[in-house]
């Protein structure tokens, strides 16, 4: 009799019906023999204990229950850590074996779980319907090695191959066939030479690979054939360790490695891209970032008087430090938060596309495209489940299943167990809590009276002071009546109305002419096109000389560079003609910002100095000298409209309000009338220094996002006058270059667009984030960039990335790809600075041997 929900009683070894099943499949394989084998082979009894831990389902759609169902005794549920930990993970099944399960080879589909037990008999149980009996195969004389499921529902196919012998088998076919009695057969492929330690089935299950040795041989299923071909690509040697797990993602078509030291490949399969490797992953500091940010988020929701100002620490003295070996890799169809409704529909489809990633002691949601853990559940942290450290693994989900299963085998027992995971509540409850709004660059809100932005605002607001001449006659007539001139004009109304009330222009020519001018003035970014052939090349020195910095004006009509030996210098858009030349820096210009109005030219160099320039009279405005701030200045640039100055010094943001005067006077030249003041400065929460900042100055906006030593980003929110969220762990060194997609006056981008910004690092790629989230969604490392700080921009389209690399070629990257979309050459050192011209198709490429 079944068992109610209620009971919890000790499980103990199947008697009855499972007992005598055992026994006869036994009898019958000694009497005929294996299913291709042809030889009889010795009774050997499976003596294994088998546990349910699930609650038992009422039959579907009022089905009788088999008169086969297992008669299960249920575990007793043990206290977990977690309140909602058995809705996250529950133990569906359980089986012990007689030999160690160490290194069992696991398998699962979507209808059907696969493991081998007491060395050779392979047990097929259904998931979908646990009231079907366990189904045992035998066959195999020696240990089975590899267990593999076809891709095809209807023949469901298994293929098993041990030391003796590799096997095909019917699933349903050995089923019906154990139902009448039968014991069933498979169909033998081929004895191997050696062991076999990997099966998979084509995409069509009319093929199987079969990985032997150092050999890889495909194997017909119907007729014996071994079809021999020459490899396309090999790689070198990627670790010490042996690679355990692979997998091909045909939609983006690309290859996923893994090895026993826990590091992840991610290659791509265009033979275009030469087959180049996309992203390296170590699961190790990728466990320990997603941890961090979690906590650090988790600190950030707390109510001000409990938050610290420091990043807090994880007491790991008493943990040993582990690897995380990829035992298997499946997909999985993820709906992150909100993601759907993305900034750019290209992130629609991608983000949802995840891995899973089984490991000993965890098992991860890995998301290729920004190279991020999604989740991690760790075993540990779940006492009720019976196997906590895995020697082997294997996951499946359906298409858009908000659950999976996941098969382990214990390390240092005997026990198999069937997980069931729900993706959904896995995600809620390692979802970082908010922030209590979500930020936007754009404003949202008015400038508050408080804000250090209002000082800016008021300014404009005000009207124009009128002079002292008119303000002096207006004092004096106040008091007067309101008509006191002797005759009063007539306002026209008596008047006889005039013949002609207006004369239209017919000057054609002329109106054609201004017309033409204005339309090629305005003239739109063409968003199909995409710089990939070189134009012009302009040496910028005579002598080998660096580019540290490049920017082009809002209009796209003059471009703006900074060297390494002391000058700015400004060429028009098409590098021709003699380049206006701003000398005064005493070391080398780090760092060169437009203007709104394209009036003002702003540098900073390595002497300490920040140096406002007159682009038209090619003259020093503004000077603030090294005796200004404690610190260097790291960065600099305008803000709000043209209303403040923004740096960093330190640790500090820094917003200056200035004043440039532009009366001439060639007696007192020398005395300098232009004057700034410090109107607000901020700290990073960290107290680390400052290494990059970025904020929007062609339209109003109260963010400003900052990168510290601390391997930070930090958005600040100038409204409130203060930091409004964290992101540790950016990248694995600290950020050099902060982007935001800023977009152009020439091209049309959705509102969401500017949301998105770039951080780059040595050695560490380019990741693109979402400030709504603060998430990254995507990241590139096609391109090498191991030593030198590499620059990258934004297409004023949005749709493209380039950046720049040290294999002298920069980098184009389309927005809803990892792999790079052109790979451009032309010079002969390393592109460190790219920019696009924001009215063309055109992009800037400078490097480290004077040339643009």
């Amino acid at each position: 009799m079944p068992r109610s929900r209620e009971s919890r009683e000790e499980a103990c070894s199947v008697k009855g019906p499972l007992s005598r099943n055992h026994s006869d499949a036994k009898t019958l394989a000694a009497s005929s023999g294996d299913g291709g084998g042809g030889g009889q082979r010795p009774r050997r009894g499976v003596g294994a204990c088998i546990r349910d831990v699930f609650r038992r389902q009422a039959p579907e759609r009022g089905r009788p229950e088999s008169p086969l169902r297992l008669i299960m005794d249920t575990v007793p549920e043990m206290p977990s850590t977690d309140a909602h930990s058995s809705d996250i993970v529950a133990e569906r099944y359980l089986v012990e074996s007689k030999k160690s399960t160490a290194h069992v080879p696991l398998a699962c589909s979507t209808q059907y779980c696969a493991f081998p037990l007491d060395g050779n008999h392979l047990c097929v149980w259904s998931p979908r319907d646990p009231s079907h009996q366990l189904l045992t195969l035998q066959g195999h004389h020696q240990l089975i090695t590899a267990v593999v499921f076809g891709n095809q529902i209807d023949p469901h196919q298994l293929c098993s191959a041990s030391h003796d012998c590799i096997i095909m088998w019917n699933v349903a076919a050995c089923r019906e066939k154990t139902l009448k009695g039968v014991i069933p057969r498979g169909t033998v492929l081929g004895s191997p030479l050696q062991t076999v330690l990997c099966l998979r089935f084509s995409p069509d299950d009319r093929a199987v690979a079969v990985c032997a040795g150092n050999k890889i041989s495909v194997m017909d299923v119907e007729v014996w054939d071994y079809c021999v071909g020459s490899s396309i690509y090999n790689s070198s040697i990627l670790t010490a360790y042996p690679l355990l797990s692979l997998l091909i993602r045909e939609e983006n078509r690309q290859l996923v490695t893994g090895s026993a030291d826990g590091q992840l490949w991610i290659f791509s399969l265009m033979e275009s891209h030469h087959y180049h490797c996309v992203a390296h992953v170590d699961l190790r500091k990728k466990s320990d970032t997603f941890s961090t940010r979690r906590m650090l988020a988790r600190q950030c929701s707390l109510p001000e008087d409990s938050q610290y100002h420091s990043t807090p620490e994880v007491d790991k003295r008493e943990e040993a430090e582990a690897s995380f070996p990829v035992l298997s890799l499946a997909h999985c169809d993820l709906c992150l938060p909100d993601t759907q409704d993305g900034a750019c529909g290209c992130f629609s489809s991608e983000c949802t596309k995840c891995l899973w990633i089984g490991s000993s002691t965890a098992l991860f949601v890995f998301n290729p495209a920004s190279v991020e853990l999604e989740a991690a559940l760790h075993f540990k942290e779940f006492q009720n489940l019976s196997v906590q450290v895995a020697g082997s693994c294997a996951v499946m989900s359906e298409a858009m299943s908000p659950k999976a299963l996941c098969m382990l085998s214990s390390m240092f027992g005997n026990k198999i167990a069937v997980l069931d995971v729900s993706l959904a509540a896995l995600l809620s409850s390692q979802r970082s809590p908010g922030a209590g709004r979500v930020l936007s660059v754009l404003p949202s809100s008015c400038v508050l009276p408080t804000s250090p932005l209002y000082f800016g605002v008021v300014k404009e607001s005000l009207p124009k002071p009128a002079s002292s001449k008119r303000h002096a006659v207006r004092s004096v007539m106040e008091d007067r009546p309101l008509i006191f001139h002797n005759k009063i004009r007539s306002s026209g109304y008596t008047s006889a109305p005039h013949g002609t009330m207006f004369s239209p222009k017919t000057n054609i020519k002329h109106i054609n002419k201004r017309t033409s001018k204005g339309k090629n003035s305005h003239k739109w970014y063409v968003i199909e096109c995409a710089p990939t052939k070189p134009e012009h090349e302009v040496a910028v020195a005579q002598e080998p000389v660096a580019v540290s910095c490049l920017q082009y004006s809002g209009d796209g009509q003059r471009l703006a560079c900074g060297l390494a030996n002391h000058l700015s210098l400004v060429f028009d858009a098409s590098l021709s003609g003699r380049p206006a030349a701003f000398s005064g820096h005493d070391g080398a210009v780090s760092t060169i910002c437009w203007s709104h109005d394209k009036r003002w030219l702003l540098s900073t160099g390595r002497d300490r100095t920040l140096r406002v320039w007159s682009v038209h009279r090619r003259e020093l405005m503004l000077l603030l000298g090294p005796g200004s701030f404690s610190k260097p200045i790291t960065s600099a640039q305008f803000y709000y409209m043209d209303a403040f100055m923004l740096l960093s010094s330190g640790p500090e943001l820094w917003l200056l309000k200035y004043h440039i005067d532009l009366c001439r006077d060639d007696m007192r030249r020398y005395k300098p009338k232009s004057r700034y003041k410090p109107v607000f400065r901020l700290p990073l929460t960290s107290g680390a220094d400052v290494t990059t900042l970025s904020a929007v100055n062609d339209f109003y906006s109260h963010i400003v996002l900052t990168a510290g030593r601390d391997r930070a980003v930090e958005v600040f929110d100038l409204n409130v006058g203060r930091s409004a969220a964290v992101i540790a762990e950016v990248h694995s060194r600290p950020a050099h270059q902060i982007c935001q997609n800023k977009g152009s006056s020439f091209a049309a981008q959705q509102s969401l667009a500017y949301n998105l910004f770039l951080t780059t690092a040595v050695g560490d790629g380019v990741r693109l984030w979402d400030l709504r989230t603060l998430r990254c969604v995507r990241c590139f490392e096609g391109h090498p960039h191991r030593c030198y700080p590499c620059g990258v921009a934004f297409s004023p389209c949005g749709r493209l990335v380039g950046c720049g690399a040290e294999d002298r070629h920069a980098y184009v990257y389309e927005m809803g790809s990892s792999s790079f979309l052109y790979r451009l050459a032309g010079h002969t050192d390393t592109v460190t600075e790219v920019a696009f011209n924001p009215a063309a198709p055109q992009l800037n490429l400078q490097s480290q041997s004077a040339y643009i």
